[in-house]
């Protein structure tokens, strides 16, 4: 976010920034309780990466369609 301000010290384009982080960052945390569960039960650990790329993917594919219905633009 520095760089960001730095570069170009728009606050609406950092405004923008800050927002989509939010909303992108969403899906990606679920996978960090995932990948620790499946390892726990003895799930190799590509196996289990491979499943927290694949419910990220599926999260974040889900929140764009979700934004996009409620007219939300990060």
């Amino acid at each position: 976010m520095i760089w960001l301000w730095r570069d170009t010290g728009d606050a609406d384009r950092m405004a923008q920034y800050a927002q989509g982080t939010f909303w992108y960052g969403l899906p990606s945390q679920p996978m960090f309780l995932l990948i620790p569960a499946l390892l726990k039960r003895g799930f190799a650990f590509w196996t289990a990466l491979a499943a927290g790329w694949v419910l990220t993917i599926v999260l974040y594919m889900g929140m764009a369609a979700l934004l996009a219905r409620g007219d939300i633009r990060p």
